[in-house]
């Protein structure tokens, strides 16, 4: 990886860990209290929070459940530090090119969000090459996915197993429990769409920095 693409991920880095500090001050807990609820150790959230650790997509799912958030929500911020965050940014108009938003990046794939700031949706792009099922996530936002290319299953809990593959579609209501692996030799490279977290409940455009 080039220089600058691991300063830009050094910066995504750091940002992450401002929101999730900011929204835990937010929510009035410590960190010891946000490290119980999300079952992390506090030396771990703390290195987070800093941007001296990276957080695997499990730790943030529960992270954000934590703070009464989403994890697209958490990662789309409101107002990101980075000039180059999105070429557009307002009330109306989130403009993201290829090169800009937030990536969390790890071994086995990586997420980017494709809005910036609080929007009635949180669309994502994931590339996953996760083999195995991890916990099941859940939550209150109905979410959408299409698959671009390679196979996966979803575990929908009590609601089925479900193999798809390229041009497959799935739509669940909130509240359905689910998670993927990858099936197929190749990642799998997916778009994801989760509603805002319901009116009325806090959300993470409602911090201050």
């Amino acid at each position: 990886m080039a220089a600058g693409s691991d300063l830009s991920d050094e910066q995504m880095m750091i940002e992450l860990g401002r929101r999730i500090s900011a929204l835990r001050k937010e929510r009035g807990h410590t960190l010891v209290a946000l490290a119980q609820l999300a079952g992390l150790s506090q030396p771990f959230l703390s290195q987070i929070e800093r941007g001296r650790a990276r957080p695997s997509m499990p730790s943030l799912h529960r992270l954000a459940s934590a703070l009464d958030t989403t994890t697209p929500a958490l990662l789309s911020g409101r107002r990101p530090a980075a000039d180059n965050a999105a070429e557009i940014d307002d009330d109306a108009v989130s403009l993201v090119r290829v090169d800009q938003g937030s990536m969390v990046t790890q071994s086995n794939g990586q997420a980017k969000a494709l809005v910036v700031g609080q929007r009635a949706m949180y669309p994502m792009e994931f590339v996953s090459s996760v083999t195995e099922f991890e916990d099941y996530y859940e939550h209150p936002g109905a979410e959408f996915i299409y698959v671009v290319s390679g196979h996966l299953e979803v575990d929908l809990a009590d609601r089925g197993v479900h193999a798809l593959g390229p041009g497959d579609t799935l739509y669940f209501a909130g509240g359905v429990r689910h998670r993927w692996r990858v099936t197929g030799r190749w990642p799998a490279r997916l778009l994801v769409a989760q509603a805002a977290p319901e009116e009325g409940s806090r959300d993470i455009g409602d911090m201050h920095r």
